[in-house]
C-alpha cells in the first residue's frame, strides 16, 4: 500500500511540475482538465448518479473548461464570480459542517450535482488565472494549502486533545482537531513568512500570494492567512461529509493508494476562488 502510495504521488507530481513550469499554460490547462473533470465524474457518482450520467459530468466539465477558455475567460476580470462562489462556500460551507450529513442529503440531487459541478468548474478557472498571473503566485497558493494540511496533520497528531476539550468536528472527521488546525495556521505563517524573504532575495515571475497580504498591513496578513487555512480545512471536513453521506471512505480509486482525485483537491476547490477574490479585493 505505502509502495503504490509513493508511486502514485510521484507520478502525479512529474505529470504537474512539467506542466506547471512549462512556458506555456497550454499543458497545465491540459492537465488540469483532466483532474476536473475526473472529479466531476466521481462527485456523480457520490451522488449516486447512474454511470451514464457520471460519464456525461465528466464530459460536461471538460466542454464548460473548453467554452471558458475558448472566450478568454483566463484573462478577463472575473470579480464578481469570484465574490459569489467564494461567499457561497463560507455560507454553504458553515451551514454543512453545522447541519450534517443529514441536511445534505435532504437537498433535492440535481441541485447538489449541479452546485458540486459549479464548485469544480470554478474552481478551475481560478487556478488557471493564477498560473497567468505567474509561477511563484500559483505555487505560494499551492503551498499554503499543502503546508496547512502537512503542519495539521503533525501538529493534531502531536497535540491533538490536549489543549482543547472538542474535536473540530467529530461525527464528520474524527481525526480532526482544533491544535491540528492552529499548527496549520502557525506552520502557514512560517511558510509565509520565509518566502516573502526568499522572494525579496531572488527574482521571480509574480508577486506572491504572502506578498501581496503582506502589502494591504500585517492585520490584513494575519486575518488572510487564517481565513485561507481554515477555508482549505472546511474543503477537506465539507468533501469527508459528502462520502460520509454516501457511505464510502474515498471519492473513487482512480489514485491507487490516494484515493480519487476528489481527496487530493477538497482543500483547494474552497481556498482558489477565495484567493481570486481577496486579490481582488486589494486591488480596490
Amino acid at each position: 500500500m505505502l509502495k503504490q502510495r509513493i508511486v502514485t504521488a510521484l507520478v502525479l507530481l512529474v505529470v504537474l511540475l512539467l506542466a506547471v513550469v512549462n512556458a506555456s499554460t497550454v499543458p497545465f490547462a491540459c492537465v488540469t482538465v483532466v483532474l476536473m473533470s475526473a472529479a466531476a465524474w466521481e462527485w456523480s457518482k457520490l451522488n449516486q448518479c447512474g454511470a451514464a450520467l457520471s460519464i456525461f459530468a465528466a464530459f460536461l466539465c471538460a466542454a464548460l473548461c473548453g467554452a471558458a477558455w475558448q472566450n478568454g475567460w483566463l484573462h478577463a476580470n472575473l470579480r464578481l464570480l469570484w465574490i459569489v462562489s467564494g461567499s457561497l462556500w463560507v455560507l454553504v460551507g458553515a451551514w454543512l459542517l453545522r447541519a450534517g450529513a443529514g441536511a445534505w442529503t435532504a437537498v433535492p440531487r440535481w441541485l447538489r450535482w449541479l452546485g458540486g459541478l459549479a464548485a469544480i468548474w470554478v474552481a478551475w478557472l481560478a487556478a488557471m488565472q493564477a498560473r497567468q498571473i505567474g509561477l511563484n503566485f500559483l505555487f505560494s497558493v499551492l503551498v499554503l494549502v499543502w503546508a496547512a494540511d502537512i503542519f495539521a496533520y503533525f501538529s493534531g497528531r502531536a497535540l491533538g486533545g490536549h489543549w482543547f476539550a472538542n474535536k473540530l468536528a467529530p461525527s464528520i472527521s474524527p481525526g480532526k482537531t482544533w491544535e491540528g488546525l492552529l499548527g496549520g495556521v502557525v506552520g502557514v505563517l512560517l511558510c509565509a513568512a520565509g518566502w516573502i524573504a526568499a522572494e525579496g532575495a531572488v527574482a521571480v515571475d509574480s508577486v506572491s500570494l504572502f506578498r501581496q497580504l503582506y502589502a494591504m498591513g500585517l492585520p490584513v496578513f494575519f486575518i488572510g492567512v487564517l481565513f485561507l487555512v481554515v477555508m482549505s480545512a472546511v474543503g477537506d471536513l465539507v468533501e469527508s461529509l459528502f462520502k460520509r453521506a454516501a457511505g464510502v471512505k474515498d471519492s473513487s480509486n482512480l489514485l491507487p493508494g490516494h484515493g480519487g482525485v476528489l481527496d487530493r483537491i477538497d482543500a483547494l476547490l474552497p481556498t482558489l476562488p477565495l484567493v481570486m477574490m481577496l486579490l481582488e479585493a486589494g486591488r480596490t
